[in-house]
């Protein structure tokens, strides 16, 4: 990694060499202007990372000057005298920003140019609105609730908004509250000491201390017990943890985000989930579609498993032909994204050539292609008036869309409200009816 390179503008000559050195015992490289001319110089010829301000007020016309230069160049301004633990956890903070926002253009770009944003993989307009949260989320400190089905990919989420944090050199810990024993969840979560129980040999850090100034995702946080949420509960508002058998508190930096595949609000009323616990985690919500509500990504999601997944075994496949793709496309995907990458893994395995086909997805049940594209099918008797035609097509496709209206209207070619006036009149001629 390059070194990032400083630029102080100090008019004070004596001050600007103190903070040099200073600066370059912290691992940067230091440039130093003494006037506006060589201020502006340095930043158009030397492209500095940062500008450090001790000469001039944040509106002045140099700082206008260099956004006008450099419009992504962060500015710090600095007091005089110099706090030096201070200065470094400005400039710190500030490069990390930096990097968040490079990371963050670097994935806009193959976005646009691939479909690919972090490891995440669509083009469709459910998930383009995931990255656009994920990209709003990102550079905070919130902690964020994921939410949808298994095989979504909640985890992959959570990873991308980590990789566009500020955090993203940082540790990321996932744990899975539903794989983890309930006698072994708490020492997982806070540590132990040695001693504290029996089998426990030696002192062991949890989650939360391995996850110190990094993330830590709280996966399927809806099955852990009552009594760990109420010490979750405790740990996220005092930002300290205590090892089992201890009495020392250990102060800790985690930004939390949790996930899971029930409705929150539902998990609260069945009482498995503490509603101030649920407050605490829900600062932002994220809900991800099934694979089945965005289908339009399901071609470029197959093609990049297909390359992903030949690389990882040393496989020849490289791409679907038509018949196995229309394979995939009327299967229903209940297991989502993880239930299309086992399938497609098994047939990278075993296809022998470059083209996987239809017949490398056996002994698996893509046979059942023709039940369920009778199931996406509309069929009506001849005769059937069009108006009539018109309705069991809006009511199949919503009944399809899990009574998403925006993506039925989109499915339909309608807009929006369209497909709310018909609605609206199904209901005044007795049509249809409300669940």
């Amino acid at each position: 990694m390059l070194t990032p390179s400083v630029l102080i503008f100090d008019q004070d000559a004596h001050s600007g060499s103190s903070l040099r050195e200073l600066l370059a015992t912290w691992g940067y490289h230091p440039i130093v202007a003494g006037d506006i001319p060589a201020a502006l110089k340095a930043v158009d010829e030397l492209k500095p990372a940062l500008f450090l301000d001790g000469g001039s007020a944040d509106d002045s016309a140099l700082v206008r000057q260099i956004r006008e230069q450099n419009v992504d160049l962060s500015v710090v301004p600095f007091e005089k005298p110099v706090d030096p633990f201070k200065l470094r956890v400005q400039i710190d903070r500030a490069l990390e920003l930096n990097l968040a926002k490079q990371e963050n253009e670097r994935l806009r770009r193959e976005l646009q140019d691939r479909g690919i944003f972090g490891e995440l993989v669509g083009n469709s307009e459910s998930i383009r609105k995931i990255y656009t949260m994920i990209e709003q989320v990102a550079p905070s400190s919130a902690s964020v609730l994921i939410t949808g089905e298994s095989g979504t990919g909640k985890e992959l989420v959570a990873r991308t908004i980590h990789k566009m944090s500020p955090r993203r050199d940082r540790p990321f810990v996932a744990i899975n509250c539903s794989a983890i024993p309930e006698s072994l969840m708490e020492s997982e979560l806070f540590g132990h000491e040695k001693g504290s129980f029996t089998g426990a040999a030696s002192r062991r850090q949890g989650c939360f201390e391995l996850a110190d100034t990094g993330t830590l995702l709280l996966d399927e946080i809806g099955e852990m017990p009552a009594l760990l949420q109420a010490k979750l509960l405790r740990v996220i508002e005092e930002r300290a943890v205590r090892r089992l058998g201890s009495r020392k508190e250990i102060e800790v930096d985690v930004r939390l985000l949790a996930a899971t595949n029930r409705h929150p609000q539902q998990a609260v009323t069945e009482g498995t989930l503490r509603s101030d616990l649920l407050y605490r985690l829900n600062v932002f919500s994220i809900h991800l579609p099934s694979l089945g509500e965005r289908k339009d990504d399901l071609p470029l999601l197959a093609q990049h498993l297909v390359k992903q997944l030949a690389e990882k075994h040393g496989r020849p496949a490289r791409f679907l032909s038509p018949s196995a793709l229309q394979a995939l496309q009327f299967h229903a995907w209940p297991g989502n994204v993880r239930e299309l990458r086992n399938v497609i893994e098994r047939a990278v395995i075993i296809c022998s050539g470059e083209q996987i086909e239809r017949h490398h997805f056996a002994p698996y049940p893509i046979e059942q292609r023709e039940r369920l594209r009778s199931e996406d099918t509309l069929t009506v008797p001849v005769g059937t008036p069009l108006e009539e035609v018109e309705r069991q097509m809006i009511m199949r496709t919503l009944q399809k869309t899990k009574n998403n209206k925006t993506r039925a209207a989109e499915l339909l070619g309608i807009s929006l409200k369209t497909l709310h006036n018909k609605l609206n009149l199904y209901r005044e001629r007795g049509l249809m009816h409300e669940e």
